[in-house]
């Protein structure tokens, strides 16, 4: 008995200190974290709970040559508050509530609402995520010891469409996903900043005031080579002719063939990179770097050069075409727009004959013909600064099939980009020196100091000098009244270029829709600008004379019109076997006297007085060189007729404006240029035919003015 409650107390004795030990060793684990290591593991907790988030950096500006910004960031800022901040009151709360309620559509207790409903302890509490600059500088007034202000950028496109190809967009992350701002978007994006902020057992970031930061560092701005006042007149003007031709879509590239700087680069249809969403993804594709066509006719550049100086052919050598257009080459029709007949070489080129140019090749080794295209770019990429640019595609030699030299020649079997294009004629009309095509002029940091410079970069000598010398002529007339391009021309301005015109290959086939297309160069003597016109599937025709060629002649009158720098000399020296006779009825007497001389056509005055009265031969008819025509003047103090008003000042008027008030007067009315009119002929108040044509010319000095234009 005595042994079993002496068993029986002394494991109740064991049970109680296991008992008594359990709080002692929590007593003592206590002191151990409060009194030991308290101060270390306070600090360990201070590590855990302190994080940093990133400070987005202001991305830099895209601008154009003459520094126009094209792209930049529109500055919006996220308000929060801290409502345990030391000094901040119930007061304070409400002032700022007040001024974000009075810059947006909520009132001052929404705000205050958002406060009271946050999570208790909540030292970060977003008020509002984007406002604006006058609600910033109102709140920043508060000097609120809760107010916590941070900086947000969005990226703004300056012009909207304008030059939307080349500039890209951006993506939701401010990533650049398209253009420069994906190319260069290493540049332009800088360098992020840091801010200290503490993580909440739930993992909450709560921004605390006053806590340490790293400033963000400003990305780097880009200064391209596009001139947007080229730019708006290359757009204005492709997006007219496709309208006009009814094409699905259309490409056009500016180059200055000297120095290879693009100065355009237009796609239609475009969309608007500050919504690029709101466009189909088709629209966003750069086609003049990604797009692989075959050329068509504006390749036999590559022909003639390739025969030339292989010495193949001999400028006054006839070649015999059949009488039908049509001929059989290795089972295989080859056809010409036109049965063309018998034709010199230059006559080859001018009229496009796609039979005579493939007998040319034929004379050409393969090996000879495929060094030719690649030595004038072909099959490589131009590395012109834009993302996603294709290389083509010009198959060797030992791919090619008995066809593929007659094909190639004409420009099928071989698949170019149009930048590859306007790079080939760019050294054709760069006496044969080959320039790479750059986009980007130079890259500056945030101080405005030039860290980077793309400078003009010769490839190679792509043609002999004096290839080009005895080619260019023949370029010139593909741009006559003789030749495929007679729409591309310019008055009293040189032009060389080629049309050309190529089957679409789809789905394994050729289908019976067409891509037409214009390379050419101004002033050919001495080339300032080199253009290319693409249009996709034209309705109006297929022939890219008639369709692309109009819309080059646009551009480059008005480029010359734009162009301050350039002096076009003397009118071209060459009498026409005759003229159309103009109209002098209703002129002054001096002003018809000018303009005869000008036309250099003889005359002879009958009859005293300052007013035309009549003319021989009559408005519209034809002269011969040597032939006069007869004035005859009013009397002395005869006025005008009705028919006889007082041209207008329009000068410093907008264009439209002026067109406006001068075809309301009863003018016709010619522009050159663009922006607000700098000058007018004839001259303010002098009396004029109405029905007549008086030339503006704009002063171009704004890119807003050039817009409103519509010319």
């Amino acid at each position: 008995m005595d042994n079993a409650r002496t068993y029986i107390l002394g494991r109740m004795f064991i049970i109680f200190g296991l008992v008594m030990i359990l709080p002692v060793a929590i007593i003592l684990q206590l002191l151990r974290i409060q009194v030991l290591e308290g101060d270390n593991l306070r600090e360990l907790w201070n590590r855990q709970a302190i994080d940093f988030i990133s400070i987005p950096a202001e991305r830099g500006a895209i601008k154009d040559r003459h520094g126009r910004v094209l792209a930049t960031n529109q500055v919006t800022y996220r308000i929060a508050v801290d409502p345990h901040a030391p000094g901040i009151t119930r007061d304070d709360l409400r002032d700022i509530a007040a001024i974000l309620g009075n810059h947006s559509q909520n009132d001052a207790a929404y705000y205050l609402n958002r406060v009271d409903q946050a999570s208790p302890g909540s030292r970060y509490v977003v008020l509002a995520r984007r406002v604006g600059f006058d609600a910033h500088q109102e709140l920043n007034m508060l000097e609120s010891p809760g107010l916590i202000i941070e900086e947000q950028y969005r990226r703004q496109y300056s012009y909207e469409s304008l030059a939307a190809h080349v500039l890209g967009f951006m993506n939701y992350e401010y990533q650049g996903m398209s253009g420069l701002e994906a190319s260069y978007n290493h540049y332009l994006k800088g360098e992020d900043g840091l801010q200290q902020v503490r993580r909440d057992r739930t993992n909450q970031i709560r921004e605390v005031v006053g806590a340490p930061r790293k400033q963000p560092k400003q990305g780097n701005n880009i200064v391209t080579t596009i001139d947007a006042d080229i730019q708006a007149i290359v757009e204005e003007e492709l997006e007219k002719g496709i309208e006009q031709t009814s094409s699905k879509r259309g490409v056009a590239i500016v180059m200055n063939p000297k120095t290879g700087e693009v100065k355009a680069m237009a796609n239609y249809p475009t969309f608007d990179p500050n919504r690029p969403a709101s466009s189909p993804g088709e629209n966003r594709r750069n086609f003049a770097v990604s797009d692989e066509i075959e050329p068509g006719s504006t390749y036999k550049l590559v022909t003639s050069v390739a025969a030339w100086e292989e010495g193949v052919v001999g400028f006054d050598e006839v070649f015999e075409t059949p009488e039908s257009g049509v001929k059989l080459i290795h089972g295989q029709t080859m056809r010409d727009h036109d049965p063309l007949g018998s034709l010199t070489f230059p006559e080859v080129i001018q009229k496009s004959s796609n039979i005579a140019t493939s007998e040319i090749a034929m004379r050409l080794e393969p090996d000879v013909l495929y060094q030719y295209s690649r030595n004038l770019g072909f099959g490589t990429r131009t590395n012109v600064g834009l993302p996603n640019e294709e290389t083509g595609n010009l198959r060797r030699p030992y791919q090619w099939s008995q066809v593929t030299r007659p094909w190639l020649s004409i420009g099928y079997e071989v698949q170019v980009t149009p930048i590859q294009l306007i790079q080939a004629y760019g050294a054709f009309a760069n006496d044969g020196v080959m320039m790479r095509p750059y986009i980007v002029d130079r890259i500056l940091d945030e101080r405005g100091e030039v860290i980077d410079r793309n400078r003009p970069k010769k490839i190679r000598q792509a043609i002999r000098p004096e290839t080009v010398e005895k080619l260019r002529p023949v370029f010139e007339g593909v741009v006559s009244d003789s030749g495929t391009a007679e729409y591309a021309s310019v008055e009293y301005l040189n032009v060389a270029g080629k049309t050309g015109t190529a089957q679409k290959f789809e789905d394994g086939s050729y289908q019976a829709r067409y891509r037409a297309s214009f390379v050419g160069f101004f002033p050919s003597e001495d080339a300032r600008y080199v253009t290319l016109i693409l249009l996709d599937e034209p309705q109006l025709s297929f022939y890219g004379g008639f369709t692309a060629g109009p819309i080059f002649s646009r551009i480059a009158e008005r480029l010359i019109g734009l162009d301050k720098d350039w002096n076009p000399g003397p009118e071209p020296d060459y009498e026409p076997s005759e003229r159309f006779v103009p109209k002098l009825a209703g002129m002054p007497s001096g002003e018809a006297s000018e303009i005869l001389q000008r036309l250099n056509v003889n005359y002879s005055i009958e009859g005293n007085g300052r007013w035309v009265a009549g003319q021989i031969p009559e408005p519209g008819e034809t002269i011969r060189p040597g032939q006069s025509i007869v004035v005859r003047l009013a009397g002395i103090d005869a006025e005008p007729d009705e028919k006889v008003g007082r041209v207008p000042d329009v000068t410093g008027m907008s264009m439209r404006r002026a067109i406006h008030l001068l075809r309301k007067s009863g003018y016709d009315v010619q522009v050159i240029g663009s922006g607000t009119v700098g000058s007018q002929y004839p001259e303010k108040s002098t009396p004029y035919s109405r029905g007549r044509t008086v030339t503006i010319r704009g002063r171009t000095a704004e890119l807003t003015g050039l817009i409103e234009t519509g010319s």
